[in-house]
């Protein structure tokens, strides 16, 4: 925490830029007064191409605190107002991994519920029915495989709501390695959890071209080897 490096840096052009986000790292300022993933890429583009203030950096989308890997940020207005678009229309494939302990019931399945955001415990609590004042969630999994007791999932959310793959995987009895805030026994000492932004499918919107960028998985010992899973 503290700098983006160019080693975190996994696409660039002039309107769009690509970070491999660590997990534990927050993308826009909040209470923790720690400082923010946003705030750290600002100070890279301004050291980088010698602007004497921060250089303009936008939010496209979020990942929460625990989660590592892809997320994209706007270099110019244009490229974020674009992108909003994008992202409003669903026009952006997302993929995500998890490290689960249980086996899921089924080997791919998809997952509706209505969830309902507890703002006081600051959780998100799924239901298999409408709920007053919940919001849809649907998401489509498949397992990837199984190594040293867990399962590697990759998880395509098709509705982007708060904590959704950590709620719903929790639901169906595959709380997500380390996120004892949705059921798994214990948390990390590193206050990350296994959820990892794999890759951003989507059209780029200035030059149209068909663009996926994917994350490399965090080099911390834990992920580096279910690498052999996803080389298969």
């Amino acid at each position: 925490m503290g700098e983006i490096t160019d080693s975190d840096v996994i696409y660039e052009d002039n309107h769009l830029i690509a970070i491999n986000k660590r997990g534990g790292d927050i993308v826009q300022v909040d209470p923790s007064g720690d400082k923010s993933l946003e705030e750290m890429l600002s100070d890279y583009l301004a050291k980088k191409y010698n602007k004497p203030n921060r250089a303009f950096v936008g939010v496209i989308h979020r990942l929460d605190r625990p989660v590592s890997g892809m997320i994209l940020l706007a270099k110019t207005s244009k490229g974020l107002d674009r992108m909003n678009r994008l992202f409003h229309d669903r026009a952006v494939q997302k993929t995500y991994l998890a490290v689960v302990k249980e086996r899921p019931a089924e080997i791919k399945g998809k997952l509706t519920n209505w969830l309902l955001r507890d703002r006081k415990k600051m959780v998100t609590k799924a239901y298999d029915r409408e709920v007053k004042n919940g919001s849809y969630a649907e998401l489509d999994y498949e397992v990837v495989g199984h190594l040293d007791g867990f399962y590697l999932l990759k998880v395509t959310p098709l509705t982007g709501r708060t904590h959704q793959i950590r709620c719903q995987l929790a639901y169906m009895g595959c709380p997500i390695v380390g996120d004892n805030k949705y059921g798994y026994p214990r948390g990390s000492i590193r206050r990350t959890i296994c959820l990892h932004s794999r890759s951003l499918a989507f059209k780029h919107p200035v030059t149209e071209e068909d663009m996926c960028i994917e994350a490399p998985l965090p080099e911390d010992g834990f992920w580096e080897k279910f690498n052999r899973l996803l080389r298969k």
